[in-house]
């Protein structure tokens, strides 16, 4: 998505006649919603600044210009672009503004400096870094760019930075990053239209900027088909932004705690698809590289024999089993017998250990205990059970209790739902977790369907399958799961007898979500929880209702062999109230996570008719037609059954 495209000539005009701003404005309404015109207005300093650049006789008229690209399957945007032809290739220059004055070189971390933001000093990535890592994740994603070979050419202007001797922006420290993506400043408006001009020297005769727009988006990258080429040491994924700084912090972090023998805590918040297992596993990576004791612990083992899975073949079973752990193993560990503990989904651990839940005192203590440097990556909106005690405030206690400093991070860019930060707010508004400023239904910018027969869901969600075995169906744990009997897809769990519909629970707990013929089961929370696939067809069961327009839980609902809220009856009989609190945000929790594991589309049926109408009529409100297929639209607004 583009939020302004013209050629030099009328974006100049737009800057000289005032009108880019209310252009900009009307059209972040359109195609997004949520946007005010101050908003809008901190940019008219940059754009006005781009202007100047572009008023260069050298850069041909007919270039394409544009203003807030999305970038594919991130929530991130390209500040400017700039379209054109050198005479042999199609390049696209991306520009990163800056509006800073002032910045301080971080010595030790690589590609990061601090500046004020906000009104006070941040962290944040170098500006040639930024740019090259967009420039990176744009090739990796968009097919017209791969496919036509165009050439993107990253840079950054800091339109009010005064460049000095020995400036600390252009420190050699950084030099490897300011080789792909040079830094412009103040004063520098002559080179930063020399560069231009290099690779523009001609107008843009393909529609660049139109192809890239329209082009068709690769699949990102799954971690779990990656993480044998990241063990090799390969740079499977770029990080962006907080993730980078988060990264680095961490990565120093434990290894100055090694160093020191100094205890700490690191603590990184983050919603579905920010990227808190790449980066746990890129850790465990390097951290070993570099001689260090680093394990991989989750208490959810569908992610760990997934790995485990995936690593056959590449290195020996011991050395998996020693890469990666369960969150119960330590609970005989000494003091500090590890380098470094990273806990991936930590929402999700539990108070004990054991077969029996009767084994040691408190996993977050132990975790904590038996590791020099602990990190922790979590999101207590996703936790699902009754024994999830995963929380912020329980790892700080333990924490400041084993004597161990702590740090906090929070993660913002988001990798799956297409990158939409839209469709989470959206999502947390109408499952009515939390109101959000989406509440008004403007810019869900992925492709969510809603389905009244579950067998059409089914049949679309094995046609997707076919193209790469990344498309799942996922269902609320509302059917009973025997374990006898079940040795075939013949067996079937879930029957849902109003549609004629019916369909087995996954047969294999380990490796369902990447077995070749798994597309025909369907997979549960326990399963499915911190992997991700392209498209999830979601069954919400009658846990999940609506009365009266609000969107309401019934524990009572759940099969009696789910174990998620085993013990809420005995809890109600003591605090009704207590009780009901629990189970029902675990059960919007339950949703709120399956509805989140794809990367390019959920769809969902719902038991309950009224709940399916309110779905499909909160969609209808906010599609952005702007950018969408007509197919999309169509199936997003309409009546399924007409389709």
């Amino acid at each position: 998505m583009i939020i302004y495209e013209a050629t030099k000539t009328e974006f100049i005009s737009d800057v000289t006649n005032e009108l880019l701003v209310e252009r900009l404005y009307e059209s972040y309404q359109n195609k997004i919603g949520r946007t005010t015109k101050s908003e809008i207005n901190s940019w008219e300093n940059s754009l006005h600044r781009m202007s100047n650049v572009m008023q260069d006789n050298g850069i041909p008229d007919d270039t394409s210009v544009a203003i807030e690209f999305k970038i594919p399957n991130t929530s991130k945007r390209v500040d400017f672009l700039v379209a054109g032809h050198d005479g042999i290739q199609d390049h696209v220059v991306i520009v990163e503004l800056k509006q800073w004055s002032e910045v301080e070189k971080v010595t030790t971390k690589d590609a990061l400096v601090s500046t004020y933001l906000g009104g006070s000093k941040r962290t944040v990535t170098h500006p040639s870094y930024q740019a090259w890592s967009y420039a990176a994740l744009i090739q990796d994603f968009n097919q017209n760019v791969q496919d036509m070979d165009i050439v993107l050419k990253p840079c950054a202007y800091l339109h009010n930075y005064r460049k000095t001797e020995d400036d600390p922006l252009m420190d050699p420290h950084y030099s490897a990053h300011l080789a792909k993506a040079p830094v412009f400043a103040k004063g520098e408006i002559q080179r930063l239209r020399d560069f231009i001009k290099k690779y523009v020297r001609y107008g843009d005769r393909n529609q660049l900027i139109y192809q890239i727009e329209r082009g068709k988006i690769r699949p990102s990258k799954a971690l779990q088909d990656s993480l044998a080429s990241l063990l090799k040491g390969n740079q499977e994924f770029v990080l962006i932004d907080e993730q980078k700084v988060f990264y680095e912090d961490a990565y120093h972090l434990a290894l100055e705690s090694i160093k020191n023998n100094q205890k700490r805590v690191m603590v990184i918040e983050g919603g579905p698809g920010t990227g808190k297992s790449v980066m746990a596993v890129n850790l465990l990576v390097n951290l070993i590289n570099q001689g260090l004791t680093a394990l991989y612990v989750s208490k959810n083992s569908a992610p760990r024999n997934v790995y485990a899975s995936k690593l056959k073949g590449t290195i020996k079973k011991t050395q998996i089993d020693n890469l990666f752990k369960g969150s119960g193993s330590f609970y005989e560990s000494e003091k500090n017998e590890f380098d470094v503990l990273i806990i991936d989904e930590a929402h999700r651990l539990n108070e004990k250990s054991g077969i029996y839940n009767n084994l040691g005192e408190n996993q977050i203590k132990e975790l904590i205990h038996s590791s020099k440097f602990t990190i922790f990556f979590i999101d207590e909106n996703q936790r699902v059970t009754l024994k999830d005690i995963g929380s912020m405030d329980l790892i700080k206690t333990y924490a400041e209790e084993l004597d161990a400093e702590l740090i906090q991070g929070k993660l913002i860019s988001q990798f799956r739902c297409d990158g939409s930060d839209a469709y989470i707010a959206w999502l947390d508004d109408v499952l009515q977790i939390r109101e959000t400023a989406n509440s008004n239904d403007r810019g869900v910018d992925y492709d969510f369907r809603v389905y009244d027969d579950p067998s059409a869901m089914l049949k679309e969600i094995e046609e997707l399958n076919k193209k790469n075995n990344k498309s799942r169906i996922l269902a609320g744990y509302c059917w009973e799961w025997p374990k006898n009997g079940r040795t075939n897809t013949l067996h079937k769990d879930i029957e849902i007898t109003q549609h004629n519909f019916s369909i087995s629970w996954n047969l294999s707990d380990s490796i369902w979500a990447i077995e070749q013929d798994s597309v025909s089961e369907a997979g549960c929370i326990h399963t499915s929880q911190g992997l991700e696939f392209d498209y999830v067809g979601v069954i919400i069961g009658p846990d999940l209702g609506l009365k009266d327009d609000m969107v309401i839980t019934d524990y009572t609902k759940r099969a009696k062999t789910d174990q998620s809220l085993k013990g809420i009856k005995t809890m109600a009989k003591i605090n009704p109230e207590k009780a009901h609190a629990i189970a029902d945000q675990i059960i919007r929790n339950t949703y709120r996570t399956l509805m989140t594991r794809g990367q390019k589309g959920c769809f969902i049926f719902c038991t309950d008719p009224e709940l399916n109408e309110y779905f499909r009529e909160r969609l209808k409100k906010s599609v952005v037609y702007d950018d969408m297929s007509p197919r999309q639209v169509y199936v997003a607004a309409e009546d399924q059954r007409k389709y």
